[in-house]
């Protein structure tokens, strides 16, 4: 776990290390993409310049997923948090995927639903540094003692995306104001990030409400 970037760690955290599989990739990508761009924040290469996330200073971090975030960033200034935290999720889902499968982190298996559709299958390499990870988020939601900035926007981003694994509602709304204390600690992803998991929620119960027929007709 040396040295892992806050979305590696927010990979792990979101990950079913008992059926190694990783419920809704939808949203894990979200997860994933908001926790690159608040990593880069917390290093100070990217700042926001008028609801905009601009990169500031130069030179690489180490991380691949995070270095080809600061290039698509540097080569387009004018996308608001919110478009940054939705557009080009997936690849960084994958790109994130595969650098952890090849450093060993995880073993990746890819396989077809159906003969067609692919599904990719994580088996995290060391169960016990997931846990940790989920003990650390748990620990920094239900206690009033500082905590680190990584820690505090594991925790943040943790909440903002309903990861129900490690965060149940219950324990969000319970810990609602000291989680507001620590989003305050993380930047502008993590709030772009919960209006994204809104919308997506949104747009899920309207196809599923297409699909039933609708809310039911009027009476004669």
């Amino acid at each position: 776990m040396n040295e892992l970037s806050l979305p590696a760690r927010a990979y792990l955290l979101a990950c079913d290390t008992g059926r190694n599989r990783l419920p809704d990739r939808e949203r894990v990508a979200l997860l994933v993409r908001a926790a690159a761009l608040t990593d880069l924040v917390l290093r100070g290469r990217v700042a926001d310049d008028g609801g905009r996330p601009v990169v500031s200073g130069a030179g690489g971090t180490g991380h691949l997923v995070l270095d080809d975030l600061l290039a698509e960033l540097a080569a387009d200034t004018h996308r608001k948090w919110r478009a940054r935290v939705r557009r080009g999720a997936r690849g960084t889902l994958h790109s994130l995927e595969a650098q952890l499968d090849a450093a060993g982190v995880i073993s990746l298996r890819t396989s077809r639903v159906l003969g067609l559709f692919p599904r990719r299958r994580p088996e995290v390499r060391d169960v016990a540094t997931a846990a940790a990870l989920h003990e650390q988020v748990m620990a920094a939601a239900r206690s009033d003692a500082p905590v680190p900035p990584d820690v505090a926007a594991l925790t943040s981003l943790a909440a903002a995306v309903e990861l129900r694994s490690v965060l149940r509602r219950g324990e969000r709304r319970r810990h609602r104001d000291r989680l507001a204390r620590l989003e305050e600690q993380t930047g502008a992803a993590v709030p772009a990030l919960r209006k994204v998991i809104r919308e997506l929620q949104a747009a899920r119960a309207a196809s599923i409400a297409a699909a039933s027929g609708g809310g039911g007709g009027g009476g004669g």
